[in-house]
């Protein structure tokens, strides 16, 4: 079963979540909050497998209480606004949200990027995977010091450069003439040394570490 707590500031909004998510027989919702504190309190009491934040929130706003969340525990964050800037964008996943997705999605989308993120992939708005793609592209005038990156081995570094082109792990284990076991504790100890929680932080950081450059 998958426990979730859903936090907005908009009744009516967090009861259309409850209604979408708590008729799916794998997903129980265990808690509600109307800003981003009572999130964090309602996170610490149940312990859910995801919890979706409204970006905008009184008290705490949702990057903020994304942060404290996932540096906290193994609680996966889905960010929910009808906003879609840059800024809301990289500063969620840079808290460590692994999805981002607009209010007017679908409910089929919303509940297919509760089970996805469950097991610790990420789910991004369409748009803002266009946002991504737009920021590598920029030219940047110094890279970002990425703590951990030399730890990395040859391989794992390798990895990386993989994962910051999009391959997927069959990809991956093709290109690195591995098996895919080889290619998931590579991906493993990339995300473990330098402290990402999934594979679209693990892109962002090929890139502004200066590993990978737009057209590379």
């Amino acid at each position: 079963m998958i426990r979730v707590v859903i936090a907005d500031d908009q009744e009516l909004v967090r009861t259309g979540f409850v209604m979408i998510l708590g008729t799916q027989p794998d997903i129980e919702i265990v808690a509600q909050a109307a800003d981003g504190q009572e999130a964090i309190d309602a996170v610490a009491t149940h312990r859910p497998d995801v919890v979706l934040l409204d970006i905008q929130m009184p008290k705490l706003d949702g990057v903020e209480a994304a942060r404290r969340i996932c540096v906290r525990g193994d609680t996966r964050v889905i960010i929910l606004t009808t906003f879609d800037s840059d800024e809301y964008v990289f500063a969620a996943l840079r808290a460590g949200a692994s999805g981002f997705l607009l209010k007017d999605m679908r409910g089929e989308d919303l509940v297919h990027a509760v089970r996805v993120v469950v097991q610790g992939q990420s789910m991004l708005a369409p748009a803002v995977t266009r946002k991504l793609i737009e920021d590598a592209m920029r030219p940047r005038p110094r890279p970002r010091e990425i703590p951990g990156l030399d730890q990395l081995t040859d391989r794992e570094r390798e990895t990386l450069g993989l994962l910051g082109r999009g391959l997927s792990n069959p990809e991956i284990a093709t290109a690195m003439f591995v098996s895919e076991h080889t290619v998931k504790t590579h991906v493993s100890n990339v995300l473990s040394k330098l402290g990402l929680r999934d594979r679209v932080q693990a892109v962002i950081a090929a890139y502004e570490s200066g590993m990978l450059t737009p057209g590379s």
